[in-house]
C-alpha cells in the first residue's frame, strides 16, 4: 500500500472512531466521553488549512470519507453539544424527557424545549448536507425554521441561554463537519 492510501486509511479509521465514541456517550449518556471525537475533525480542519490534502488513490476513499465524516458530524454533535449546556445551565433545569424546566416549584414546573435532540440530529444533518453541495443558504433556512418554530417557548431567559447556546454548538460543529466534506 503507498503512503497515500495509508493517509486515507487513517482519516477514514480517525473519523470512524469518532462515531464511535459519540455513540458511546449517547448511548451511555455520558456526553464527556464524546470530547476525543473533536480530535480526528481538528486534525482535519488543520490538514485543510495548512493545505496538506492529499489526492485520494480512488474516488471511494472520497466517498467513505465523507460519509464517515458526516456521520461524525450529525452524531458527534448530540453529546458535545450536551457537554456545553451541562456546562453552562445549573443541573436541576433538565426535565425527565431532556427539556428545560420553566416556573417556581410552587406553582408547578412545566417543561418547554422538548424534543431539543431529535431537531439537533435534523440541523446538522441538513447543515452537513448544505455543505456538501455547496448551498449555504440552505443553513439560514434551517435556522430562520428553529427560531420560528421555538419563538412562543423561548419567553424564560434560561430557555432563551439554552436555546441560543445550543443551536449555536450545534450548528458550528455541523459546520465544521460539513466543510471537510465541501473540501473534497
Amino acid at each position: 500500500m503507498s503512503a497515500n492510501t495509508w493517509w486515507w486509511l487513517a482519516a477514514v479509521l480517525g473519523m470512524a472512531a469518532g462515531v464511535a465514541l459519540a455513540v458511546l456517550a449517547q448511548w451511555r449518556h455520558r456526553p464527556a466521553l464524546a470530547l476525543p471525537a473533536v480530535l480526528p475533525a481538528a486534525v482535519g480542519v488543520v490538514v485543510h488549512a495548512a493545505n496538506l490534502t492529499r489526492h485520494a488513490p480512488a474516488q471511494a476513499w472520497v466517498v467513505v470519507l465523507s460519509a464517515v465524516v458526516a456521520a461524525l458530524g450529525v452524531v458527534g454533535g448530540s453529546p458535545i453539544t450536551t457537554w456545553v449546556l451541562q456546562r453552562t445551565e445549573p443541573p436541576s433545569t433538565t426535565g425527565p424527557t431532556g427539556g428545560i424546566l420553566v416556573g417556581s416549584r410552587a406553582d408547578g414546573e412545566t417543561e418547554i424545549l422538548r424534543g431539543g435532540t431529535t431537531i439537533g440530529y435534523l440541523e446538522r444533518f441538513a447543515v452537513i448536507g448544505a455543505a456538501a453541495v455547496g448551498r449555504l443558504e440552505i443553513v439560514a433556512a434551517v435556522i430562520a425554521i428553529k427560531g420560528l418554530g421555538r419563538f412562543t417557548e423561548l419567553s424564560s431567559a434560561v430557555a432563551r441561554e439554552r436555546f441560543i447556546i445550543g443551536t449555536l454548538v450545534s450548528l458550528l460543529w455541523a459546520g465544521v463537519c460539513g466543510g471537510l466534506i465541501w473540501r473534497y
